[in-house]
């Protein structure tokens, strides 16, 4: 199967993306555990090291096991190209140190992934880079914090844990009349809810670790883009060393086989459970953009295909009756991560608590009592009888 295109369904680009690049006969690609390539000649190593993302010269530069997972991320973006990396921190640290130098500024969210937040404040000011956060909610935020050094705005949305949305559209275009990059990590969503270089985005991350894999078994990161971004950053990470491992870019090729399918059942399952809860008398608030109630449910509407496998909520009592709630439940497993074939579940506070102080973290929605879901595979009917006996006799709307 050869040029395959736009027109292509996503279940057939799963599938067959990266047909080209396997050139042997197993209908599996092999795994490249190798550090090094041979070369056939001295002009032969000559054209393999000055190549740029060679992927047999040397494997801290590229691999085949990356470069087929990166031919079908790309193919799901819709970006000219993608590069893997060892995690979904290396992903968005290399946007955000490869597009920068000393005396940039970058607009980011108030509500982003702990890491992330950890890169803005400890890791950015020791290279002389600075950051504002706004509300994503409120475009004109964006707007407000622009200055002259401004180079990049670095954006979530959904964001990790109360599912807030940032307009994509909105913020590109303000971004591109200003000559500004825009990053944005879209793990929550996948490619398959969300496509934001559709919507005028430069550049998407991933954390792979979660639905690109799927088995909670590796971690890894992606970039998806233009191609003279992607070089850019891949200069930075060939000297960093943030590569990823041949047999964890396998793992991710697996994952990817059945993406598709994953995601279908992750999305409908999560508002089947995201409609429940929002009509449980123990249950305060629900965060899920696919639900009516949702304050930006017709933004998703427009910039999203689908709504994702995450929520989070509050039950009735805070804390204590979150923990309860928790120590009931027989299905999900308390484990951090998410986008996984097992459903997960988190106390979203002590989650962040490596990288937010108290105050900070409610400053972002966090409160101590809120509960993060990653709805996996389990049957629904099953998820939500679960959750209907963990939620037995809590504290309830008096209402």
């Amino acid at each position: 199967m050869t040029n395959l295109s736009s027109q292509d369904t996503i279940d057939t680009l799963l599938l067959h993306a990266d047909r080209e690049l396997n050139p042997t006969a197993a209908v599996v690609p092999p795994i490249y555990q190798t550090a090094n390539y041979v070369a056939k000649s001295a002009e032969d190593f000559v054209q393999r090291s000055s190549q740029p993302r060679h992927t047999e010269f040397y494997t801290r530069y590229r691999n085949p096991n990356a470069a087929q997972v990166e031919t079908i991320l790309a193919a799901l973006e819709g970006a000219e190209t993608g590069m893997l990396v060892g995690s979904g921190m290396a992903a968005i640290s290399l946007c955000v140190l490869g597009l920068l130098r000393h005396g940039d500024h970058v607009i980011a969210q108030t509500a982003h992934y702990g890491g992330t937040l950890q890169l803005l404040r400890d890791v950015m000011p020791r290279f002389g880079m600075t950051a504002t956060q706004v509300d994503q909610r409120d475009v004109h935020a964006f707007e407000h914090a622009l200055q002259p050094q401004t180079r990049v705005i670095l954006l979530e949305s959904p964001s990790n844990p109360v599912m807030r949305l940032t307009d994509l559209r909105a913020v590109a275009e303000l971004a591109r009349s200003h000559g500004i990059f825009t990053v944005i990590d879209n793990t929550f969503a996948t490619p398959l809810n969300q496509r934001p270089l559709d919507l005028g985005i430069d550049l998407v991350a991933h954390s792979a670790t979660k639905y690109f894999g799927g088995h909670s078994d590796l971690i890894a990161g992606a970039i998806l883009g233009r191609a003279e971004l992607i070089e850019r950053l891949w200069n930075l990470q060939v000297i960093l060393g943030a590569a990823i491992a041949p047999f964890d870019a396998w793992l991710i090729l697996r994952g990817l086989r059945t993406l598709a399918l994953r995601v279908q059942r992750h999305n409908e399952s999560a508002l089947a459970l995201a409609t429940f809860l929002v009509n449980h008398p123990a249950v305060s608030v629900v965060h899920y953009p696919g639900l009516p109630q949702h304050p930006q449910h017709e933004l998703a509407k427009r910039q999203m295909s689908g709504f994702g496998g995450m929520l989070s909520f509050e039950v009735h009592g805070g804390l204590e009756a979150a923990k309860t709630v928790m120590d009931k439940l027989r299905l999900p497993r308390l484990a951090a991560s998410l986008g996984a074939v097992e459903s997960l579940v988190v106390l979203a506070a002590a989650n962040f608590s490596h990288y937010l102080r108290e105050d900070q973290a409610e400053h972002a929605g966090i409160v101590p009592g809120l509960i993060r879901l990653s709805v996996g595979l389990e049957s629904s009917a099953d998820l939500i009888a679960d959750f209907e006996q963990a939620l037995s006799g809590l504290p309830q709307h008096p209402g």
